[in-house]
């Protein structure tokens, strides 16, 4: 990694200049991804996320199908014009990680054990949340820049079809990510942290 844990979290933003380049190869990129999805920790082991790795063609594929269902949505033309200049955004990246739920995973779990049947959907969440910060910090510590989107539920159908994904996994967010053509602002973060001795 080029970027210390630290540096790699502050240079990491929600980035909507990307380009179709990479410092890394595509298989450096998948073997980053798979360590971070096999080793993030998760609540008595639940490991519910999944993740679908888009490249090339199936990368810009992906942004059609987004375009094309919100095209439906949006019957306003000149309404229309802004969400598809965001999604030409998209699709400029290098590609874009799919985030998934295994639903069934956290039914199996409710059963195994009962007692804390009513936790395992909140845990399913932190796991996402473990998942999308591992992976985004990663990414950032490559130099990598990306965006998290969530056109689901309107688009998981064609998707699922269109990348033969199982139908039962529950989409959960579309992470699209290339080289920066430019950095954002930094943010003004003075009232996130109170210390008091």
């Amino acid at each position: 990694m080029s970027k210390t844990l630290k540096d790699a979290m502050v240079w990491r933003r929600s980035n909507y200049d990307l380009t179709a380049e990479l410092p890394i190869s595509d298989e450096e990129l998948a073997a980053l991804i798979k360590t971070i999805a096999e080793e993030a920790p998760s609540p008595m082991n639940v490991q519910s996320g999944r993740l679908v790795l888009l490249l090339g063609d199936n990368h810009k594929k992906l942004w059609e199908i987004v375009r094309e269902t919100l095209r439906k949505v949006v019957d306003d033309a000149e309404k229309f014009k802004s969400t598809d200049a965001k999604i030409d955004g998209f699709a400029a990246g290098y590609g874009t990680i799919l985030y998934y739920n295994v639903p069934q995973r956290i039914k199996d779990l409710q059963e195994e054990y009962p007692a804390y049947a009513h936790n395992f959907p909140r845990w399913a969440d932190q796991v996402q949340g473990v998942l999308l910060q591992s992976i985004w910090t990663a990414l950032a510590a490559e130099g990598i820049a990306a965006n998290i989107q969530h056109y689901n539920p309107l688009i998981d159908e064609e998707v699922a079809k269109t990348f033969d994904i199982s139908p039962d996994w529950e989409l959960i967010g579309q992470m699209p990510f290339g080289l920066p053509g430019s950095m954002p602002e930094p943010r003004d973060t003075d009232e996130l942290l109170t210390v008091k001795k």
